[in-house]
């Protein structure tokens, strides 16, 4: 009796059939249902599909996968370095100082300046006041700059023919007046000092001098002299003008003035000479040096100083063009920075980023639908590989089912 040709065709057919739609049944309850599905209180099994009942699991599972084998501490490291490559950090160093100098132009409210002119009020009035009152305390304080101002200024200091003229003039008409120099004569000729300057000449004079000294004797010319300049205020000013100008003071005063020289004296006197500047201007410098310094950052407006700086700095060609050595000098510190370091800055980075509990929160927070859509995106081929060898698998089975019964039918 020869078999009918559906009995043959329906086991293979049947097979297929099967084993295709079973294979993708099993490959979406993986992800389906996204929820529990009840049924009379009771929920039913396989609701949700796997991969959603077990999300938290599977995060945990694909954090320690990450961080176990993927983001080692060596792979971040690498990471590292191959992000803070020195060109790549010089590029970012530089991009960054443009857009500050860009912010500075257009800043229109002057905030950068204000800042500045407080950075300055602080530092001129505050903090270098006390910096150079304890720094004045040390014994070589500007020893350093007074001894090369002594020597290359000082030193070599001559005034010109004009300059000792002026100065000259100075000295008669402002420092010693005839009145000053008159009220000078009355308060030296006191009557101890008259006795003295008599006795001196009675006692260390020879010759005519001493004729004159012990016969007329200094004490009435010199009492007289006191008396006349006391009652006769304008006679005696004009006699001391007749006598400066007779002598021509003033000319002789400039030669010397323009004559003068520190190289002129003595080597031990100009040493002595720089010992006592020095000393000078530290003792200065410690007792009212932070005083000046004060008032002169409370004289001084900074707002408008820091508008000044702020705008120099807005249309400098030295800013500009300084911007890329100094981001390179900045990127070769940092690279200098990290060769030691980096690990050590790589293990305190990892706890503070807590990576597994950044890829666990994602993972649980991505819905069913949105991880089904992501493993079809990316083994879609494979997936569907496997519903197709189920079909073919059933479709064998099936075949094997007919030659079964085609066999036995004989």
């Amino acid at each position: 009796m020869t078999p009918s040709p559906w009995l043959l065709l329906t086991p293979p057919v049947l097979g297929g059939i099967i084993g295709y739609f079973t294979n993708d049944v099993a490959i979406k309850m993986l992800f389906r249902p996204y929820r529990p599905i009840y049924f009379w209180g009771r929920r039913l099994p396989f609701t949700p599909g796997l991969i959603p009942s077990n999300q938290e699991r599977l995060a945990q599972r694909v954090s320690s996968a990450i961080m176990g084998s993927l983001l080692t501490p060596d792979e971040l490291q690498d990471i590292a370095r191959r992000l803070l490559d020195p060109v790549r950090v010089q590029s970012a160093i530089e991009w960054v100082l443009r857009l500050a100098l860009d912010q500075i132009q257009q800043d229109k409210e002057q905030r950068t300046a204000k800042i500045l002119a407080r950075i300055l009020e602080d530092l001129v009035g505050e903090s270098l006041p006390r910096a150079i009152k304890a720094l004045a305390r040390r014994e070589d304080f500007l020893e350093a700059q007074l001894n090369q101002l002594f020597d290359q200024v000082l030193l070599d200091l001559q005034l010109t023919n004009a300059q000792s003229n002026q100065l000259a003039n100075w000295i008669i008409e402002i420092v010693f007046p005839p009145d000053a120099l008159r009220q000078g004569i009355v308060d030296f000729l006191t009557d101890r000092n008259i006795q003295i300057i008599d006795d001196s000449l009675r006692n260390k004079t020879s010759g005519s001098y001493w004729i004159v000294a012990n016969l007329l004797g200094v004490r009435n010319a010199l009492t007289r002299l006191r008396t006349y300049l006391l009652d006769d205020r304008e006679g005696g000013n004009a006699l001391i003008t007749e006598v400066i100008s007779t002598l021509n003071l003033q000319r002789r005063l400039s030669e010397w003035l323009q004559n003068f020289s520190l190289q002129n004296l003595p080597v031990s006197t100009v040493r002595q000479l720089r010992k006592t500047m020095r000393d000078t201007v530290r003792a200065y410098v410690q007792s009212q040096g932070e005083e000046i310094l004060q008032g002169l950052s409370g004289s001084v407006d900074w707002n408008k100083v820091a508008i000044l700086l702020v705008n120099r700095l807005q249309v400098s060609e030295v800013v500009n063009s300084s911007l890329e050595p100094v981001s390179r000098e900045l990127a070769l510190v940092l690279e200098r920075y990290l060769e030691r370091d980096l690990e050590v800055i790589v293990a305190q980075i990892i706890p503070v980023l807590d990576l597994d509990r950044v890829i666990m929160d994602r993972v649980n927070a991505t819905s069913p639908a949105d991880l089904e859509a992501a493993v079809q995106g990316i083994v879609r081929s494979e997936l569907q590989g496997i519903v197709n060898l189920g079909g073919i698998l059933g479709t064998l089975v099936g075949c094997i089912q007919s030659i079964i019964f085609l066999s036995t039918m004989n």
